[in-house]
């Protein structure tokens, strides 16, 4: 072996173990599933076997430049993670901190519009479909709550005839 084994890989801002095989250390990264990863490497070429500390500086520059394209090439469209983006209309696959952000304005924007889930995201509710009557609850809501029986007066008891 002509380079040194990295026990700890650096690839998108954040460490990862070096000893995982590709597939798995890659899938470590937000956005990419295993799946995801496994595809990856087979249209890079890697053998997925091998460990992600065993790669070069160039071949992890490589799968760098692949995912910040945001377009993988050879990857099916049902495989992306952004479909028919809103500006652009293209399919996408994000990572990482793209991912967030997206996520983040996809709300905001429904917030804006008052979109039914925008309305649920806003008030902090359950926004697809689950149920909420026992589930979800949050500050000082605990148990259930019975409304109170009123009690009986009893003035026409007290009451004597005359």
């Amino acid at each position: 072996m002509s380079q040194q084994f990295k026990y700890v890989v650096r690839m998108f801002g954040q460490d990862i173990d070096g000893t995982m095989k590709l597939p798995y250390g890659l899938a470590m990264v937000k956005g990419i599933g295993y799946n995801t990863a496994r595809a990856i490497i087979r249209n890079l070429g890697f053998d997925p076997h091998l460990r992600l500390g065993e790669l070069s500086d160039s071949d992890l520059k490589k799968i760098e430049e692949q995912l910040e394209s945001k377009v993988i090439k050879g990857l099916p469209v049902w495989m992306y993670n952004r479909r028919k983006d809103y500006e652009s209309g293209n399919d996408l696959h994000l990572v990482t901190s793209d991912l967030i952000f997206y996520a983040r304005n996809d709300i905001e924007k429904e917030k804006k519009i008052k979109s039914w889930r925008g309305v649920r995201h806003s008030l902090g509710l359950k926004v697809r479909g689950q149920r909420t009557r026992t589930t979800g609850r949050s500050g000082y809501t605990i148990g259930v709550t019975r409304k109170r029986v009123a009690q009986p007066t009893s003035s026409s008891s007290t009451q004597k005839s005359g």
